[in-house]
């Protein structure tokens, strides 16, 4: 009888990954998969209790690739908070455009969007504490309870941003997802000037740049 691989987190995703790819749906179950792949089924819950927590540790992955690949570059440590947010940003979604096929799957699965949305939970938790210990500059508010709900609105602020800049990038079908680029780079200037209460000028050419192309929502 030939002796069961074992398998690294990593190696359990790509697996997932590329069955996803190839038959165009989810594993039936853990037992068949496991199988399939040539492991034991203990192996996978060395790491994930099901494929919920897999799927969700996919999208942290993509963050913490970003978050090394950045980290790694000894010109991050010496950006400003606004630079260092556009750099995530394009090395996030070089990450996404690296994996397309699947993300594009996993958010648009079945009919709930809401469940879809689920698999961005530990995501979400990790960008939070991020955009938490960048030094982003906001107006101080000398009140120990509004200045919780303030930094609570910028964090929740950042988060639809980069929602809004995840569906324009999946809807994008520019070569090199060009257009996605200059969404990021409009978007995060308008945010800090529009935060920081310095002029508009940005937020403007961005609001331009929303109705040329057609994503106003309706």
């Amino acid at each position: 009888m030939a002796k069961k691989k074992s398998y690294t987190q990593k190696i359990l995703v790509d697996l997932y990954i590329n069955y996803v790819l190839q038959h165009n749906d989810t594993p039936k179950s853990i037992y068949s998969f496991s199988q399939s792949n040539g492991f034991e089924e203990a192996q996978f819950y060395k790491f994930f209790g099901n494929f919920e927590a897999l799927e969700k540790a996919i999208f942290t992955q993509f963050f913490s690739n970003t978050i090394e690949t950045i980290e790694s570059s000894k010109d991050y440590q010496t950006y400003d908070s606004r630079n260092q947010l556009l750099s995530f940003y394009f090395t996030f979604f070089e990450n996404l455009t690296a994996n397309r096929s699947y993300v594009a799957y996993s958010l648009s699965e079945g009919k709930n969007q809401l469940e879809n949305l689920k698999k961005l939970k530990g995501l979400r938790t990790k960008f939070l504490s991020y955009i938490d210990q960048l030094d982003i500059e906001v107006l101080q508010i000398k009140n120990k309870q509004l200045e919780q709900i303030k930094d609570s609105v910028v964090q929740e602020t950042y988060w639809i941003q980069l929602m809004l800049t995840l569906k324009f990038w999946l809807d994008d079908n520019s070569k090199s997802f060009e257009k996605t680029d200059i969404f990021i780079e409009k978007s995060i200037n308008a945010s800090f000037d529009l935060i920081n209460l310095s002029p508009l000028k940005s937020f403007v050419d961005f609001g331009k740049f929303l109705i040329k192309e057609k994503i106003i929502m309706k």
